[in-house]
């Protein structure tokens, strides 16, 4: 459970306010982006979870801190780690850096919720598992 997943993002325009540096939300997409890819590495399609086990995954609570600005073009690398996992939530620890330089940090807690009901759900076994084993 302790392994760092890395998703690259160049910020273009869009991403910037009128000052020219990444508007404060946008950081929010983009941790949600990298655990979504970082669930896909792991074999786990969010949009299968739901067809095949009625789960959806929703953002429970949000821990941000931002500490230097990025601005336009610059390669960011976004992390994702599973920080633990308990019988019907996840918490990721997730990070932007712009080489070496922390920029932002977040810790993100995740609700694993019933896709008809929008009740809590025991994540799915092999998920589960898979988490719990990753090395």
């Amino acid at each position: 459970m302790n392994k760092v997943f890395n998703w690259p993002v160049r910020i273009y325009y869009e991403d910037t306010d009128a000052g020219g540096v990444v508007f404060y939300a946008n950081y929010l997409k983009f941790y949600e982006r990298a655990r979504t890819e970082n669930l896909r590495a792991m074999g786990f399609e969010q949009d299968q979870l739901m067809a095949d086990e009625s789960v959806i995954f929703v953002v429970r609570s949000v821990q941000l801190d931002y500490l230097k600005p990025a601005r336009f073009n610059d390669l960011l690398n976004v992390t994702s780690e599973f920080s633990s996992v308990k019988s019907a939530s996840l918490t990721f620890v997730q990070t932007v850096t712009r080489d070496d330089e922390l920029l932002n940090e977040a810790v993100v807690r995740i609700a694993c919720l019933d896709a008809e009901t929008m009740r809590p759900k025991l994540i799915p076994v092999a998920l589960k598992q898979s988490l719990e084993n990753d090395d």
